[in-house]
């Protein structure tokens, strides 16, 4: 795997996400060094954008809002990450709190229904399961795991490149076009998150 490159131009969107230090350290190990920033222009010049979270879609979104980069989002053309709950906020609404999104991807985000053999929030490492062959699986091993934390889920749809299985099968991985979305942290999902974002950045 190439470490590094010299043409890419990454930055972290500063919308309050409590994982940015995480994500831009994960990219530092990948020779990386990502700014932070909530600046307009700074990320429309960016090569590749990453939109971190962890929290509430609600909360999510006002933050967005009131940095004045929900346009901003909607009109990228390079490669753009949505992590955790970040990737919730590219589909177009999420059930908690009735949210509207940035309308990136088609489809609603919904809480996992508890069960007896269910505990929400869905918590630990998982299996991903490749569902086509895409450049941003490349390497993905066969018995590759990675690490979760959220109680709401994207449904599968043409945009899924990989599922997991909590419950029912759910989008793990999201690609459509220069949109990507990664349900789990990457950034703490050892070598195979770090495959993962190595891949985004060279897309």
């Amino acid at each position: 795997m190439t470490r590094g490159n010299p043409k890419c131009d990454v930055v972290l969107v500063d919308g309050g996400g409590t994982n940015i230090g995480s994500v831009r350290y994960a990219l530092q190990r990948l020779g990386v060094d990502a700014q932070m920033t909530a600046d307009a222009a700074r990320i429309r010049a960016a090569s590749h954008v990453i939109l971190p979270g962890v929290g509430a879609a609600g909360p999510g979104m006002v933050k967005l809002r009131e940095a004045g980069l929900v346009d901003v989002l909607r009109g990228l053309r390079q490669p753009l990450l949505g992590v955790c709950l970040g990737m919730q906020l590219l589909f177009e609404r999420s059930a908690e709190g009735e949210t509207e999104c940035l309308g990136l991807l088609p489809g609603t985000v919904t809480r996992f229904a508890p069960g007896d053999q269910l505990r929400v929030p869905h918590m630990g490492w998982n299996r991903l399961h490749a569902e086509c062959d895409d450049p941003l699986l490349t390497g993905l091993g066969d018995d590759a795991h990675a690490y979760f934390v959220h109680s709401y889920a994207a449904p599968v749809s043409r945009a899924t490149i990989a599922t997991t299985q909590y419950g029912e099968p759910f989008s793990a991985i999201v690609r459509q076009g220069n949109i990507c979305g990664m349900q789990f942290h990457p950034e703490r999902s050892a070598v195979t998150g770090a495959r993962l974002l190595q891949n985004f950045l060279e897309l």
